[in-house]
């Protein structure tokens, strides 16, 4: 089975090579490095069955046939998709369309990596994927949500009206290694401060929430939709729900850190509460989480220490 990731090198779409090529795929990834980083492929560096090739997937291209692609390229941190907003856009409209038709031509299966975002800032809670969402279609965070729901849309439509086999993925608050120090991130921000011995920084009153997913739960979840035959979304995240200030103390105990709480304002649209119903992948995938935070961020420790000190504290 040849494989094509698009956004291969960042952090869950190299997770996700890594996954594919321990299955036996040759795997394609295609960046163009805008956010991705090749420190995250390196460990694919002398693989034979893995290529990379620096690509805009904006602009048409073709890379053979392939059985599946899987759609990752987009800025997807907040400090990432703000700063590239124009690129998040044609990475959830253009580049969407373009693998779409490259997946059309070889009769490839087609996965879209979507979001949680496209809840917005929910009114029901936890998130069915029967949710339509409550998102500001103007505001600052629009780019990266509105690029998603309308990639979400597009795939649909391919679906329906070219037979494209598809699938959607909404990816929850996800962490693990590979997650990059500055990215805007709940975990990054408190792992890169706590081991710095910096103040953690809790925006608004710390009591909104969310679902920390860890990456080896998140790919098996992508892996098991991709292999099933469900063509609607399928949430894939962690139902197990923290409150801001709750994650930072989890931080804090993990990493035995003394550093204190800094309070600041909280950011237009930043939704006050992120929990996915996985109701839907329990039944069609058989998947649910297995590693709760504490044992992911332990997992993580490592990694974050090293980053810690090879990049520093300050970007």
């Amino acid at each position: 089975m040849r494989v094509l990731v698009t956004g291969g090198a960042g952090f869950i779409g190299s997770h996700l090579c890594d996954a594919l090529i321990a299955e036996g795929n040759p795997v394609i990834c295609a960046d163009n490095l805008l956010t991705g980083r090749m420190e995250n492929i390196a460990q694919l560096r002398n693989e034979p069955r893995f290529d990379f090739v620096q690509r805009d997937v904006c602009r048409p291209f073709d890379c053979g046939k392939v059985d599946y692609v899987f759609h990752f390229a987009s800025p997807a941190s907040p400090d990432d998709y703000m700063k590239h907003g124009i690129e998040t856009l044609q990475a959830g409209s253009l580049g969407t369309l373009n693998c779409l038709e490259l997946a059309k031509r070889y009769e490839a299966t087609f996965l879209l990596a979507s979001t949680s975002e496209c809840y917005g800032d929910p009114q029901e809670h936890p998130q069915k994927e029967s949710y339509w969402g409550n998102v500001n279609p103007i505001g600052p965070r629009s780019v990266y949500d509105e690029a998603k729901r309308f990639a979400e849309a597009l795939t649909m439509a391919y679906r329906r009206y070219r037979n494209v086999d598809t699938r959607i993925v909404r990816i929850f608050n996800t962490y693990g290694p590979r997650l990059q120090l500055h990215d805007g991130r709940v975990v990054s921000n408190f792992m890169r401060q706590a081991l710095s011995g910096e103040d953690l920084t809790v925006y608004g009153d710390g009591l909104q929430t969310r679902s920390f997913c860890y990456v080896r739960d998140e790919v098996a979840g992508i892996l098991a939709l991709a292999k099933s035959g469900e063509h609607e979304p399928v949430n894939i995240g962690n139902p197990c729900e923290f409150t801001i200030l709750e994650c930072a103390q989890v931080v804090l105990e993990v990493t035995g850190s003394a550093s204190k709480i800094r309070y600041q304002v909280l950011p237009q649209d930043d939704p006050k509460q992120r929990c996915p119903d996985i109701s839907r992948a329990r039944r069609l995938l058989g998947w649910e989480p297995v590693v709760d935070l504490r044992a992911g961020l332990g997992m993580s420790l490592e990694y974050f220490k090293a980053a810690v000190q090879t990049i520093g504290a300050k970007a």
